[in-house]
């Protein structure tokens, strides 16, 4: 059992496994479920990975912005480079490429539904998941064409004069509590379209 945990790639996979199994249980017991590939279970399975993958990129979001940029003053100097070369490339690799999942998946998910264009053009039974849909668009944008433009130059991937790597970690760091800021209403209007909290 432990070597499950040893890797990451096997607990992912046992995640999925265990998945898996409780879908068959539970469809077993019920008799209520999707029948796999039908429209149903593929406009499930596209929401499921949509919010998995918009879990990972505002769970790294928050990351940055709770735990990794107010811890670095307390870090000392010569173990700094820990974060800055292993930690925060790594976890920037996951967040932009989560961030480009959760759009791609989620204007597949409208579509399939039937609603990206009443949405994107903010029509009224659409109006709440299009707000959250622009908010996270202009996330998107920021991780994409600001944070990790700058990010590779604070952190020293694109070499750049001391003054320029100064400047471009404060945008980084700009955007990166703008899309923080953002981040509450977009959850909140995504929720709300289907639970009525508009």
């Amino acid at each position: 059992m432990g070597a499950i945990f040893q890797s990451l790639g096997r607990t992912i996979t046992a995640g999925v496994v265990m998945l898996i199994v409780l879908l068959v249980i539970l469809g077993a017991g019920t008799g209520n479920w999707i029948q796999a590939g039908t429209m149903g279970w593929w406009q499930f399975a596209m929401r499921w990975l949509h919010v998995a993958s918009g879990v990972m990129w505002i769970g790294l979001l928050w990351y940055f912005n709770f735990v990794q940029t107010p811890s670095m003053p307390k870090i000392p100097d010569e173990q700094k480079p820990a974060i800055s070369k292993v930690i925060a490339p790594a976890a920037l690799f996951w967040f932009r490429w989560a961030a480009m999942a959760t759009i791609v998946l989620g204007l597949i998910l409208a579509g399939m539904n039937g609603y990206l264009g009443q949405a994107l053009s903010l029509q009224k039974p659409a109006t709440a998941i299009g707000i959250g849909m622009w908010l996270g668009i202009i996330m998107w944008f920021n991780v994409w064409f600001i944070i990790w433009p700058n990010q590779k130059k604070a952190l020293g991937i694109v070499q750049v004069a001391p003054e320029e790597k100064a400047a471009a970690a404060k945008r980084a760091g700009m955007a990166s509590r703008i899309n923080t800021m953002l981040s509450i209403p977009m959850l909140y209007f995504m929720v709300a379209q289907s639970h009525g909290g508009v």
